[in-house]
């Protein structure tokens, strides 16, 4: 009877192991968990090579790096006033032809529209005429012809060269009127652009009739653009030009300069403007947008830190993921600090030379919870 029990115990710790086993989460390759001691503390992860790569986990050491107050502030993209052109007739003209449109990225010097005007004309034919009669004056020499006549034919000349100038034609273009002779006084001209840069308006109609000043060409240089962030006045007086920006735009941190403070207070918002100055070389921002504006101010301090993305937040507390030897991954609790600048202060929990996961943090705990819900 006695040895019929053992057995019966003995059949019933089997099944109790398979009916465990068939239940127990099964990991995924290169995955291994290891289950905590303490219910208040979580699993460590265990991966592999592949797996680290796979989940996109980057793997840095705990430093100081410096950390100084910030003002958060909104603001709106603008275009670089300093870096756009406006394209615009000098004389009353008719449009002709369009050479380029909206959204064009154009050269320096490139045409961009013709217009006809007869002011143009006019002066275009006294040019020729000019540049000939000067021809002959100055092949016979001074001492064939009198001083007054000599003069007279030389500022002649110079002043329709000054006068097409005066409406808008390059020199080449006036070296071409005087080389074609009387055929290219008919009042064609082409505005071209002053620098390199995108169209970014171009609101007129081939055949209109546009006045002097009529803009009908923007063109801007997109590498660089301007943020106009608003503070109270009181935080503007705080702001130095030159200093640091950090433009939070696009789920990414562009760096900036401030260039100016403004010194008047909006009436109707209260606040007061600071212009930032930033690159845009991968065309990122665009007049309009609205953005977060960092700006440093006071001195910076040096402070254990790390990017806030390795911060997640694991059983209601900050957590860090630490990683130890052989691939192990151990979530450990810490105490932070303020955020500058996409940076995190670390006050306590752990110690400088500490290897961690600086990238892929977010991936390590839905691992975790995974595991934990026996989904893993």
């Amino acid at each position: 009877m006695k040895n019929l029990r053992l057995y019966g115990v003995a059949v019933l710790f089997v099944l109790v192991g398979e009916i465990a086993a068939e239940a127990a989460p099964t990991t995924a390759v290169g995955l291994v968990l290891e289950v905590a001691d303490s219910p208040t503390t979580a699993a460590v992860l265990v991966l592999d090579a592949a797996a680290i790569k796979d989940a996109g986990i980057v793997v840095d050491v705990l430093g100081t790096r410096p950390l100084g107050e910030d003002l958060k502030a909104p603001g709106e993209v603008k275009m670089d006033a300093y870096a756009t052109v406006l394209v615009s007739p000098r004389v009353a003209s008719q449009v002709v032809a369009r050479k380029a449109r909206l959204g064009d990225v154009v050269s320096k010097g490139q045409p961009l529209v013709v217009l006809s005007s007869v002011d143009v004309a006019e002066t275009q034919g006294q040019l020729i005429v000019a540049s000939q009669d000067w021809a002959r004056v100055s092949s016979l020499g001074p001492q064939a012809v009198s001083a007054r006549r000599y003069g007279e034919a030389l500022v002649q000349r110079d002043q329709s060269r000054a006068k097409l100038r005066a409406y808008g034609l390059t020199d080449a273009q006036i070296a071409s009127v005087v080389r074609r002779g009387s055929a290219a006084a008919n009042g064609d001209f082409e505005l071209i652009a002053p620098s390199a840069g995108r169209i970014v308006t171009d609101a007129f109609m081939v055949g209109e009739r546009v006045e002097p000043g009529r803009i009908l060409f923007t063109v801007v240089t997109e590498d660089s653009v301007w943020v106009e962030a608003r503070l109270t006045p009181a935080d503007a007086e705080r702001v130095r030009e030159g200093a640091a920006v950090t433009v939070l735009a696009h789920g990414r941190e562009l760096p900036g300069t401030v260039i100016r403070r403004s010194h008047q207070t909006d009436e109707t918002t209260r606040s007061t403007d600071v212009r930032v100055q930033v690159a845009n070389h991968d065309d990122l921002l665009h007049p309009g947008e609205l953005v977060e504006a960092r700006i440093a101010v006071g001195g910076a301090t040096a402070r254990l830190a790390v990017p806030a993305d390795a911060i997640v937040l694991l059983r209601n507390q900050p957590t860090l993921f630490v990683q130890g030897k052989a691939g192990r991954f151990e979530p450990v609790a810490v105490d932070v600090g303020e955020t500058r600048g996409g940076w995190t202060e670390i006050r306590q929990g752990v110690v400088a030379g500490t290897s961690y996961a600086r990238k892929g943090a977010f991936a390590l705990k839905a691992r975790i919870l995974r595991s934990e819900l026996g989904e893993d």
